[in-house]
């Protein structure tokens, strides 16, 4: 069975609201997360989340403290992902509906109130609380969704 998978995620909320993308690239996927990604060996994680998320959004991020530890899997493959979550602040950058993912898997990118989360599918489960609350949580293994 191959290794897990290292990822790194950002919790980014600015004026009550929090930063998703499509989990996804199928467009007709509603499945949303938090922006970041894979991470390559030899850099640090914080330098692994400030790329992903300027890749994904366009945006420039000051990497905080880890506030949520996720994992997931897929059983029929084997496919198994630790994220690592790290509260971030905005430094600089909006949201352009003309920025272009380099790897074409984030196509949409939104700002939700905790409110508004109720109503989107979500991954994983406890990224509303943690966002807006301060602390640490950690989600244990969970089957992976699909699109």
């Amino acid at each position: 069975m191959p290794a897990p998978r290292l990822a790194t995620r950002a919790v980014i909320v600015e004026n009550q609201r929090l930063l998703l993308v499509n989990a996804y690239a199928d467009p007709s996927s509603t499945l949303w997360c938090a922006p970041g990604g894979g991470v390559v060996a030899g850099h640090s994680l914080p330098d692994n989340l400030i790329r992903e998320v300027h890749e994904e959004t366009g945006l420039a991020i000051r990497v905080g403290p880890p506030c949520l530890i996720n994992e997931f899997h897929a059983p029929e493959t084997g496919f198994h992902q630790v994220e690592i979550f790290f509260r971030c602040t905005l430094v600089a950058g909006r949201l352009s509906a003309d920025w272009q993912d380099p790897e074409a898997v984030v196509t949409r990118r939104r700002w939700v109130t905790r409110a508004e989360m109720t109503s989107l599918r979500v991954k994983p489960d406890s990224l509303a609380a943690v966002a807006f609350q301060r602390g640490m949580g950690y989600d244990p293994l969970e089957e992976i969704l699909r699109a």
